[in-house]
């Protein structure tokens, strides 16, 4: 049985907490000081002060923890709260001892104590409240209502509960999308910062995909809905960050340990130290302060907070860079990464053909022309590499010819009639056999080493002559190469893994500088590359974005799924790049290894300062007049903590 220390805290109860009982420790701090101040106190009056108020105090202020330790030694557990409540129980029962019968008072202790655990807990507690409220920050960007168009052309406000697929949203500018779907009408930017991380607006225009809780700037939008609730793009983000929030880290599991050990040494310090100065026949009084001093300065508060800041805040970093944890301990491995195997398409490629070259058999006809002519007619087809070179074409800003005629050949291309120009035909090889003019044949030659690159070739016929070809190939992410440079710098292999030819990898590695790759890779042979390298003692980081690359980023150490890839990459790996660059493979690795480098540290401040002050604590060097007092062992316990809230916001300005 477990139970968390926190459970139905908040951080504004234990701030509500710190302050009434700073405030009825008023009383307490007067007596303690009266003389220091000149103030004459009667003796009875300084007995009802400390009975009262210190005992208020002790069940008021000291409650949470009297409450945390019974479910921590119920779950056989004890930690952080066993501690503290020992401390000031053994302070509290001794003290009122001491009020009736005779022994040094200590209700200030015990005050300072219960008042620095509230104000460290109400720390510990904001920073975790901090990190858990991003899911009710995202909740909110969808908005409650929406304008709906309906099929007489009115707009009708509705709740965006009530949305259906297939509705058609009407966005003013500057209102909230309300559910994933495509832009039908009209143009406009969009502020996409809450999905990608970028700060700068996206141009929106009618065929393009918008996400829901995204914000429309200055133009009008109608948008036809493809996804709603639980589908859309958000709430899978939502769902992934509570993922996040519940995997366990592999550093929290070694503070958990520390602090249960911990717990364990402070109390048979504390049972040590009485016994021993109980031998030494020191008053009870001084026995008693030195074993609430062991019990306090051994409290493993810092540890409390260790691990959690660090985690909030390299989430915070990991959404600021543009990608999402799901599992902290896939994060966690990410920096004993040593080779890094890439799917190609999509992944290295966007995964969309581009026109690398346009190479004409007429010296009448400028590469313009060329362009302007197949795009025309291929305007109106929906093959890939038909829409590749009017992109093309839009691209120039070249204005297209209208059709007097259109056809698709099936298997071959398409057929258009246009005005002014003739019969023309664009396709790949088997269109072809519309040329009539043998001569032009010859030129097909010339075409072989744009072949042997592994490129896509499209030929335009113009009235039965062939006219020019296409050389069309998948376009390289433009940070492709910079991202396979930097890796390579840090040591790390780079490999590729794609189902394309050989000659399509051969020049995609080449252009990237990627030393080792393996084409015509089935999609279970992709596993067994993973598996390959693992076997020869690698750690594998894999990266890919289709359902092929599920088993792959499953059996690798480290699984990366591409953001705009499928569910079921998605749902397949421990990590996703929501903006779809390669580059933020070096910088998850980067923040992986500063992460735990500021654990480390953490942990170090949070229990390496108790190897000096637990034996100060119990008096070693009380013959020398060196002694911990409990309200000076709270001050160094809460100072532990506060390096380590330091050490930990510090990676805030860090720069990946």
């Amino acid at each position: 049985m477990t139970h968390n220390k926190h459970q139905g805290h908040t951080p504004q109860m234990f701030l509500n907490k710190f302050y009434i009982s700073l405030i009825l420790s008023l009383p307490i701090f007067l007596v303690v000081f009266s003389k220091y101040l000149n103030i004459s106190i009667s003796e009875n009056l300084k007995f009802y002060i400390y009975l009262i108020f210190g005992s208020i105090i002790f069940f008021y202020g000291g409650f949470v923890f009297l409450k945390g330790a019974f479910f921590e030694l119920k779950a056989k557990r004890p930690g952080m709260m066993t501690l503290i409540s020992l401390a000031i129980s053994v302070a509290y029962f001794y003290s009122i001892y001491a009020l009736f019968f005779s022994g040094q008072l200590l209700f200030w202790e015990l005050s300072s104590l219960i008042l620095v655990m509230l104000f460290g807990h109400f720390l510990e507690m904001k920073s975790i409240h901090s990190a858990k409220s991003a899911l009710e920050s995202l909740s909110k960007l969808i908005p409650d209502e929406t304008e709906v168009v309906l099929n007489t052309g009115e707009v009708k406000k509705i709740k965006v509960s009530d949305l259906k697929i297939g509705d058609i949203v009407f966005i003013r500018p500057g209102g909230r999308i309300p559910a994933d779907g495509v832009v039908i009408e009209g143009e406009s930017e969009v502020d996409e910062s809450m999905v990608s991380g970028e700060s700068l607006p996206v141009k929106k225009k009618v065929g393009l995909k918008v996400v829901a809780g995204t914000i429309n700037s200055d133009g009008a939008l109608k948008i036809k809905v493809e996804k709603i609730g639980e589908d859309t793009f958000l709430a899978g983000i939502m769902r992934l960050i509570k993922e996040a929030q519940e995997s366990k880290s592999n550093m929290q599991n070694i503070a958990d340990k520390a602090a249960f050990y911990l717990t364990i040494i402070a109390v048979i310090s504390g049972i040590l130290t009485f016994a021993l100065w109980i031998y030494a026949h020191a008053t009870l009084s001084f026995t008693v302060e030195r074993v609430v001093s062991v019990l306090v300065v051994a409290c493993p508060h810092a540890l409390g907070l260790a691990v959690p800041l660090v985690v909030a805040i390299s989430s915070a970093l990991a959404s600021r860079q543009g990608f999402l944890i799901r599992n902290r301990v896939a994060f966690e491995n990410v920096r004993k990464v040593n080779v890094v195997l890439f799917d190609k398409t999509g992944t290295l490629t966007e995964g969309k053909y581009g026109v690398e070259k346009i190479m004409s058999f007429d010296d009448s006809l400028k590469e313009n022309d060329i362009l302007k002519i197949a795009a025309s007619a291929d305007s109106r087809s929906e093959h890939f590499i038909a829409k590749a070179i009017v992109a093309e074409a839009r691209k120039r800003d070249l204005s297209l010819y209208d059709l007097e005629s259109f056809k698709r050949v099936p298997g071959k291309g398409v057929f258009a009639v246009i005005p002014s120009v003739g019969e023309v035909y664009v396709g790949g090889e088997a269109i072809l056999e519309f040329v009539k003019d043998n001569n032009n044949i010859k030129n097909i030659e010339l075409l072989k080493s744009e072949k042997n690159k592994g490129n896509t070739l499209i030929y335009l016929v113009i009235n039965n002559n062939l006219k020019a070809a296409f050389s069309l190939a998948d376009i390289i992410k433009d940070e492709a190469k910079d991202a396979v440079l930097k890796l390579k710098k840090m040591g790390i292999k780079v490999v590729m893994i794609t189902g394309d030819s050989e000659a399509s990898a051969k020049k995609v590695a080449l252009k990237l500088g990627i030393d080792d790759y393996f084409a015509g890779v089935l999609p279970e042979d992709k596993l067994s590359k993973v598996k390959h390298f693992q076997d020869k003692g690698f750690f594998v980081a894999m990266v890919g974005d289709g359902i092929n690359d599920a088993p792959a980023l499953m059996q690798a150490d480290v699984g990366i799924a591409i953001g705009a890839g499928t569910n079921v990459a998605i749902e397949s790996a421990g990590i996703i790049l929501v903006k779809n660059n390669p580059k933020d493979i070096v910088s998850l690795i980067k923040l992986s290894r500063y992460t735990f480098r500021k654990t480390i540290e953490n942990l170090f401040w949070a229990t390496g300062y108790n190897v000096v002050t637990i034996p100060l604590a119990a008096g070693v060097l009380a013959s020398k007049g060196i002694l911990l007092q409990p309200a000076f062992a709270a001050v160094l316990m809460s100072l532990s903590t506060i390096i380590v809230a330091i050490n930990a916001i510090l990676m805030r300005y860090k720069k990946l």
